[in-house]
């Protein structure tokens, strides 16, 4: 029949022939996934109440570990975001250092001892420094802030050399910033926070107008863009603050006294590491301070990195917590669909005989309960990660905090709730598929 049929005639025929094979095998596949996922929607229904407290099981572990998970990395995120307008090219020279030295401890009683960074100091630094791009020295204290009988109380006025907006990064919504003039006369000129502006100038412009601060009047000639609340408390924020050229700021304060936290920021040049910046500047300040080669700095150089990097090791421990905590949570809920499960297989016992006898392969068997304690699991991290989701909206109308159930998350939980579904399922599935058609059928309750 063939004979007269060339080679690349066969060929075609031969891979039709394959494909044919390889579609009905592929249609055999779908149709045991199709059939499994029917039976185990169907046995879903049937047995509602029990659907209902495996579902709660399996809800509550969802909710546990994930919503641990969502608040440690909001909390995470609004810290760093804290942190980065410290700005990573940026070093602080202080009287007290941020964290102890690595591997030793804060030598608190030592660091008492040292004087405060001076104005002088930071004229050697603008003076001498070849890898600074900038340097500001600041002073801040907490003051009330009036304007005609209107009160801000507690308000951060942070007094700041001409500088101060090259090394720290911020918009004006209205108005304009210092001249060099302004700054180096030291005029009664000052920028306010948005909190500030909209606590004392409700619905008027406040460019132009006075403000009170110890009886002194200021000028107000700008007004800082929103950039919301520090969660730490730690003045990262200007939305809180007014902020002033820090010649002006000897009418307010002792700029010379550490009750003012004085100290002195420096950019670092493109290119040039802060490691290089640190050597220099030190240079630069204990010569100025006539310390010679045996004597310990008596100031501190802090950076940003010195934080994150604490951070790293704290979030590091919280996360192990938090598998730790939401772990118990998900092997409660995994127990729960397992024994629901070996119930089902024991009430179905009759229904798998039956379905052996007419042909069902193990396979079969073994699909059917897997995807039922999958579709379980599922189904029940979903409700999980629905709860988060509404009670994150809810908390964001709440607190400060803004918390996001992000896409890693939900990938996370629902990859948890999958795992957990073939764990628990697999041994009552097994069960069910190695039972003997005969006895299965025979068997009574």
């Amino acid at each position: 029949m063939f004979e007269n049929i060339n080679n690349t005639s066969k060929k075609k025929l031969g891979c039709v022939y394959l494909l044919k094979i390889f579609y009905t095998q592929k249609m055999s596949i779908l149709n045991l996934i199709k059939e499994s996922f029917l039976f185990a929607i169907n046995a879903l229904k049937v047995n509602r109440l029990r659907t209902i407290l495996t579902l709660l099981g399996i809800t509550i572990g969802i909710f546990a570990i994930i919503s641990v998970f969502t608040i440690l990395d909001s909390l995470e995120n609004t810290i760093r975001n804290s942190f980065s307008s410290l700005g990573d090219d940026i070093v602080y020279v202080q009287k007290w250092p941020w964290t102890p030295p690595p591997g030793g401890e804060y030598e608190w009683w030592e660091y008492l001892k040292r004087p405060v960074p001076s104005i002088k100091e930071f004229e050697q630094i603008k003076k001498r420094s070849e890898k600074a791009e900038a340097a500001n020295f600041a002073v801040s204290t907490l003051r009330s802030v009036k304007y005609k009988n209107k009160t801000a109380e507690n308000v951060i006025i942070w007094a700041n050399s001409h500088e101060f907006e090259k090394l720290r990064s911020f918009e004006l919504a209205k108005g304009r910033y210092f001249t060099p003039f302004e700054s180096t006369a030291g005029k009664n000129i000052c920028l306010i926070g948005y909190e500030v502006a909209t606590n004392l100038f409700k619905g008027i412009d406040p460019i132009g107008k006075e403000i009170k601060i110890q009886g002194r009047k200021l000028t107000v000639i700008g007004v800082i863009q929103k950039e919301g609340k520090d969660i730490l408390g730690g003045g990262g924020s200007l939305d809180e603050m007014v902020v002033i050229p820090v010649i002006y700021a000897k009418n307010l304060m002792d700029i010379k006294s550490e009750n003012v936290n004085p100290m002195i920021m420096v950019k670092a040049k493109p290119g040039v590491t802060i490691s290089e910046l640190n050597d220099e500047l030190k240079s630069i300040i204990r010569s100025t301070r006539t310390l010679n080669p045996k004597e310990k700095d008596d100031f501190a150089i802090n950076q940003s990195s010195m934080i994150t990097s604490s951070l790293d090791q704290i979030f590091a421990v919280i996360n192990f917590a938090g598998w730790l905590i939401g772990g118990f949570s998900i092997l409660v809920g995994g127990f729960g669909i397992a024994n629901i499960m070996f119930v089902s297989v024991k009430e179905r016992t009759n229904i798998i005989g039956i379905q052996k006898a007419l042909g069902a392969k193990k396979s079969f068997i073994l699909f059917q309960f897997l995807f039922e304690s999958v579709l379980l699991s599922l189904v029940g991290g979903s409700i999980g990660l629905l709860m988060i989701f509404f009670g994150s909206l809810y908390a964001n109308t709440k607190t400060e905090l803004d918390i996001v159930l992000t896409f890693g998350n939900i990938i996370l939980g629902l990859s948890i709730s999958a795992v957990i579904g073939i764990i628990s399922g697999y041994a009552p599935a097994r069960t069910a598929a190695k039972l003997n058609p005969v006895e299965a059928i025979n068997t009574t309750f």
